[in-house]
């Protein structure tokens, strides 16, 4: 099929048949390429997974989507300023077992958000648990079972 790599570049790649080097140059390319896409999930490295911290405010947006379900919301923050939020959430699949839809959160809701605050000064939150202003809460299914 596939001879052996002879020198210091892709040019040593040879078919056993002798032909060049562009083919298995393209494979070599393309596996490289889907390796960074399969692996390149940065997991949740850009929150304080020691800290938890809870944040009320008003629902303006749910993305149940894949890679990642984001919850935007709206808190006001000391001086009375709305400052727009980003909770981030793993996979509609691993929501969806714990008991989420893509209705479980609507605009308007108000909310408080509980979960793991971004390591920089940035307004995301990696979310373990949502409260309902009626009491309800979807727990997430990883930090909060």
């Amino acid at each position: 099929m596939f001879g052996i790599w002879t020198g210091g570049s892709m040019t040593g790649l040879r078919q056993a048949d002798g032909r060049g080097n562009g083919t298995m140059r393209n494979k070599l390319l393309t596996f490289v390429a889907m390796a960074g896409v399969l692996f390149g999930h940065h997991g949740w490295a850009e929150f304080d997974e020691k800290a938890e911290v809870t944040y009320e405010g008003t629902v303006t947006d749910f993305h149940f989507v894949n890679p990642h379900c984001v919850l935007e919301f709206d808190v006001k923050d000391i001086k009375g300023q709305i400052r727009s939020w980003q909770g981030e959430f793993s996979n509609p699949g691993q929501l969806r077992r714990a008991g989420w839809t893509p209705t479980s959160v609507k605009a308007g809701d108000k909310v408080a958000i509980t979960g793991h605050p971004a390591r920089t000064n940035t307004p995301a939150i990696h979310v373990t648990k949502v409260r309902f202003s009626d009491g309800r809460e979807l727990k997430v299914g990883y930090d909060s079972q």
